[in-house]
């Protein structure tokens, strides 16, 4: 169980979102944190400018990007919808 670490673009991109939307993240992030491979997550590793990173789906639109900077912690890069990969 990686300790999760949060960016602060990331807190204020968070803070942005609907809050219902923000219920959802929270919900996906304790599941991350329990086991990171959850097959509801779809954590893949990213390539192109990305790589090293990883994300997982929080819903359809919506991804997480993090990357492991120990191996037992995940920082929290960014979230938004598919232009965050950009």
């Amino acid at each position: 169980m990686p300790k999760i670490l949060y960016k602060p673009s990331f807190l204020r991109s968070l803070k942005k979102l609907p809050s219902e939307l923000i219920e959802e993240v929270k919900e996906k992030i304790e599941l991350f944190s329990k086991d990171p491979q959850h097959s509801f997550l779809k954590t893949h590793k990213l390539k192109g400018k990305l790589a090293g990173k990883f994300s997982f789906s929080v819903n359809y639109q919506y991804r997480i990007i993090f990357k492991y900077e120990k191996d037992d912690q995940a920082v929290l890069l960014g979230i938004g919808d598919h232009d965050v990969y950009k």
